[in-house]
């Protein structure tokens, strides 16, 4: 059984990413963290095969985080979670020793693949140099092949979609963006006909998926 720690301020992140890991066979997520210092904890307490750690984090960052884990469980394997791609961002992940670094925007499509490779002490920096089996292929209502982009949704339903993902409620999106609730609520299930999600955790792989959420 392969054990994985989740660490991302963004709890409706976490429970998205916990959705796709606990469907492929043998993974468990054994801890989630809100915060670096957190996320440094659990490592240190449960010794995970793999941590998926956010880059932007409140209190220690992702690289600050890795190290810190690297340290403390040798063991645990890290694939750092971002939102932005740079050459020098995963050199500074290699150096922090983690094992890997995983685009938000291609999470839903990767992470399967990403977490593999890392589990297995190979690296992952990317699908284009990633020496990984994918294992089995997750479902998920948001595959859809055919979709680019953000087509599908309006500029609101966009905002009111990255909002949910951000963990924030309907009453709050409602004031936040001086509308009536009940309008956030049609907006809402709008985009989870266009996307074809069943839940917020649904829309919040679709926000993944494109690169809605921010850090």
């Amino acid at each position: 059984m392969t054990s994985i720690i989740l660490a991302d301020d963004h709890e409706v992140v976490r429970r998205g990413l916990r959705d796709i890991i606990e469907r492929h066979p043998g993974w468990r997520v054994c801890g989630e963290a809100r915060d670096g210092l957190q996320a440094v904890e659990l490592a240190a307490a449960l010794t995970p095969d793999v941590a998926v750690i956010d880059m932007a984090m409140p209190g220690l960052d992702g690289l600050e985080a890795t190290r810190r884990i690297r340290t403390l469980s040798p063991r645990t394997e890290v694939l750092v979670f971002t939102m932005h791609e740079a050459e020098e961002l995963a050199a500074a992940v290699r150096a922090a020793g983690g094992r890997g670094c995983l685009l938000k925007a291609g999470a839903v499509r990767s992470i399967v693949a990403a977490i593999a490779a890392v589990a297995s002490h190979r690296p992952y920096f990317g699908a284009e140099t990633a020496d990984a089996d994918p294992g089995p292929p997750v479902r998920t209502p948001l595959a859809d092949p055919g979709a680019t982009g953000l087509g599908p949704l309006s500029p609101r339903e966009r905002d009111i979609v990255r909002l949910l993902a951000e963990g924030h409620q309907g009453t709050w999106i409602a004031e936040h963006l001086g509308i009536a609730p009940r309008t956030v609520k049609a907006h809402q299930e709008a985009a989870m006909r266009k996307t074809g999600a069943h839940s917020v955790a649904g829309l919040v792989r679709y926000a993944l998926r494109n690169g809605i959420v921010r850090p």
